[in-house]
């Protein structure tokens, strides 16, 4: 079992080297196992490497699941996982190659200034809203404390 085939080996040394997010020549190319010459000289070394990083990925991707859940930063440990697994498999490496790309296209969107326009006015008519649905809120029911100030 290998992770990576001689034809997509031979498709990537193939693709046009100028991308069009600005990856290097060397990055295009780099499909593949990352493992030592030695580990992969042997086919029972380098599949035991295989599922060592498997399981490793997974734990760490495991967490952070759950820690889109629990306290922490999930997604950040998701992809660090994510990261793990492209050392050693190629599926991993296109998924880290589109997510950096999304990434990439939704900040340089961002930026634009008709976006952010649009995000500051949404932002604040929804404060707005918020604090005088709040101001509602209190002027009905009042506010109480869960202490007593007065003791």
């Amino acid at each position: 079992m290998n992770a990576e085939s001689d034809e997509r080996n031979r498709v990537a040394e193939q693709a046009p080297l100028a991308s069009a997010t600005g990856e290097s020549d060397r990055e295009e190319r780099e499909l593949g196992s990352r493992a030592p010459g030695f580990i992969k000289a042997s086919k029972a070394l380098h599949l035991s490497w295989q599922v060592g990083v498997f399981v490793v990925g997974l734990g760490v991707v495991i967490a952070g699941v759950l820690m889109l859940v629990l306290p922490g930063p999930g997604w950040l440990v998701i992809f660090a996982g994510m990261a793990i697994w492209a050392t050693e498999f190629v599926w991993a490496q296109l998924v880290l190659r589109w997510t950096k790309r999304k990434v990439t296209e939704a900040a340089q969107r961002a930026l634009d200034p008709k976006v952010r326009r649009r995000n500051i006015i949404l932002t604040t008519v929804g404060l707005v809203i918020v604090a005088v649905l709040v101001g509602i809120y209190v002027w009905k029911f009042g506010i109480t404390m869960p202490w007593k100030i007065s003791e």
